[in-house]
């Protein structure tokens, strides 16, 4: 943990945030509560390359009206018939689709020792990217505030399971999920999304790598 960069790690917990934030469906107050703004901020502690797709993935969303984002939020990850890019871990991870009765158990494991409990009231299956990209910002949040208080072991335990978390989980199937958006996407907001988690979830595990 000698390289722990406080500026940095804050960074990564903010855009884990934004970026959940942007897989609920497109409303004004994402320019509002200036959700591009401070994902821009972010972005530009951590890679050039993120910065520019988050500057992008701003302008395309003021761009284009928010029934046009719903439209293609819809096509992409609801349906009507089939999601062109579903949202769901385990429909990339496996051949077959669980269903809100049968969820992930690997990935509900995982939360389990991380602390991270879902409301009951969320209608969402638990391996959402939304979900699983909140849970890495948790993961982050502790070992963040584990390195400030000098628990050394808690943080390292952190890494761990951040690690495994990426290896086993968000890290193996974004890929595939966002170059689904790419093809799939009608709006430049969506392709700009994919493309900017794809790169900032391959960067975390790159970094956890290294240690």
């Amino acid at each position: 943990m000698s390289d722990y960069d406080p500026d940095e790690t804050v960074a990564r917990e903010d855009l884990c945030r934004f970026l959940s934030a942007c897989y609920y469906e497109p409303a004004a107050e994402f320019v509002e509560e200036k959700l591009f703004d401070n994902m821009l901020i972010a972005a530009r502690r951590l890679d050039p390359y993120l910065a520019e797709h988050a500057r992008r993935l701003g302008d395309a969303f003021t761009a284009q009206d928010i029934e046009t984002l719903l439209v293609d939020y819809t096509r992409l990850f609801l349906g009507p018939v089939q999601a062109l890019a579903s949202p769901y871990g385990e429909s990339w991870l496996s051949s077959s689709a669980p269903t809100q009765d049968t969820p992930p158990l690997a990935v509900l494991e995982l939360y389990s020792q991380g602390g991270f409990e879902i409301d009951e009231e969320f209608r969402e299956r638990p391996d959402h990217v939304a979900v699983e990209l909140e849970f890495l910002y948790l993961l982050t949040f502790n070992q963040n505030h584990a390195a400030t208080a000098g628990k050394s072991e808690e943080a390292v335990a952190l890494q761990w399971l951040k690690q495994r978390f990426l290896a086993e989980h968000l890290g193996a199937w974004i890929a595939p999920f966002a170059a689904a958006m790419a093809s799939g996407a009608q709006s430049a907001f969506y392709r700009e999304l994919g493309a900017l988690t794809e790169r900032f979830v391959r960067i975390q595990g790159d970094t956890l790598a290294l240690h």
